[in-house]
């Protein structure tokens, strides 16, 4: 039985827990509709009552100071454990009320001194060295292939995508993307062609249709990965040959007309960088031209969320342009172009995240109820960050020569005419562009 002075404890800390968190949130919402239940059966009000309500709630004390603390990491692993609960509107719903809210650097004082640690401590992080790359790969990408088959478009694009238009479709736009990086690489009959981190094969495949009689190798370090892409190849019936590898990008061979990144290079390490562009630079030809396709932070340095790092990609790291750019140039490259993909990947996660809960029921039975909350958390709060954090996609085109890219950008526009088999459906069937 308790006693009374524990019961007026307990008291005093639930009040002070609850002024704490509605302090904290009342500084950042400022507009919307949230409702927040706090462990002591507290409700909290925040925002004008604008747009849709948002209501969540805190199973116990500690939950509210975790999330008060640290956010960026333990507010997932408490959605992950049910200590903090969504009753009204969606997961992504409050992620995305509070970050549009805190645009405004209101993110409590903790918060800050923490962010600040991190960002400079990330400066001392371990190189990704070979054996720590293929772990860490190992982490995201070796999961059950029928995972991702879930919410990814039949060609298992697992990057951004690219929409020309309001209205297409997933699958449309991951062809964008294809037939968008096929443009910029200036593919020509004949050409060898690397594509360093090429997932489940679908882009080099792509490539090889542009470049008959040539060759495209694809490295990944991904053993569920380069499993299915080699049975896609095997089935292949371009001009092209394509191979596929269990190969670290720093010991590959040879020299190659075209190289091409995707969503590869945000797993190098920052430690790295400079290794990563010499051995492009290394392995291409004299009138080479390489495209590096990779997230990026628009704001400058900074670092991984250590959730993210933890639970998703771990060893993982968002670039800055500067620390891409000094690197470019300390390996003798010359960046010959740069688009800024904003809000792509904002609607490709869109896609992925209404598609996963469609279907989390079969992810459940692949790997349990908590790991669908930790997908959700993942997918939830990264599209977020695309809307309302500064994340934005780099698409770097690299040459040794810059005289052998066009003076003008009206090739790759025209390089999108003419394409065949766009899929329109997660089974693979395609149709013919208009």
């Amino acid at each position: 039985m308790l006693t009374f002075e524990t019961r007026h404890r307990n008291t005093i800390a639930a009040k002070v827990a609850d002024w704490a968190l509605d302090r904290t949130l009342s500084r950042i919402v400022g507009r919307g509709d949230l409702k927040v239940r706090t462990a002591s059966g507290k409700v909290l009000f925040f925002g004008d009552g604008s747009g849709d309500p948002v209501s969540v709630r805190f199973t116990d004390e500690l939950a509210q100071w975790a999330f008060m603390i640290d956010a960026d990491k333990r507010l997932g692993e408490l959605y992950m454990d049910e200590r903090f609960l969504v009753h009204e509107g969606s997961l992504y719903d409050f992620v995305a009320l509070l970050l549009r809210e805190a645009m405004g650097g209101t993110h409590p004082f903790a918060a800050r001194v923490i962010n600040w640690i991190r960002t400079r401590a990330w400066q001392f992080r371990h190189r990704n060295v070979p054996g720590r790359s293929k772990r860490n790969v190992a982490h995201h990408y070796d999961l059950d292939g029928r995972l991702y088959e879930l919410f990814l478009d039949g060609d298992r694009q697992y990057s951004c995508a690219y929409f020309e238009e309001d209205g297409q479709s997933l699958e449309e736009a991951q062809f964008a993307k294809k037939r968008h990086l096929a443009a910029k690489l200036l593919l020509a009959p004949g050409q060898r062609i690397l594509d360093i981190g090429c997932g489940w094969g679908g882009l080099a495949l792509h490539l090889s249709s542009e470049a008959p009689g040539g060759m495209v190798l694809g490295i990944t370090l991904s053993e569920e990965q380069l499993a299915y892409a080699r049975a896609r190849a095997s089935c292949n019936d371009t001009e092209a040959e394509v191979n596929f590898a269990l190969q670290d990008y720093r010991s590959v061979e040879g020299l190659f007309d075209r190289i091409v990144s995707v969503g590869m290079f945000e797993h190098v390490g920052r430690a790295s960088y400079r290794d990563f562009f010499r051995k492009s630079a290394a392995h291409m030809t004299d009138d080479g031209v390489m495209v590096l396709h990779t997230i990026g932070c628009s704001e400058g340095p900074g670092f991984t969320t250590p959730w993210l790092d933890k639970y998703i990609f771990p060893g993982g790291y968002i670039p800055a342009l500067s620390e891409i750019v000094r690197e470019t140039e300390a390996a003798g490259l010359t960046i010959t172009d740069i688009e800024i993909l904003r809000m792509h990947y904002a609607q490709t996660l869109a896609h992925w995240r209404a598609r996963f809960a469609a279907r989390s029921a079969q992810a459940a039975e692949l790997y349990g109820q908590r790991f669908c909350r930790m997908w959700e958390y993942y997918l939830s709060t990264a599209e977020a960050a695309f809307r309302f954090e500064g994340l934005v996609v780099f698409q770097i085109q690299l040459a040794k020569n810059g005289s052998v890219v066009p003076t003008t950008r009206d090739y790759i526009s025209s390089g999108h005419s003419g394409a065949e088999g766009v899929p329109n459906s997660p089974s693979g069937q395609s149709r013919k562009t208009d």
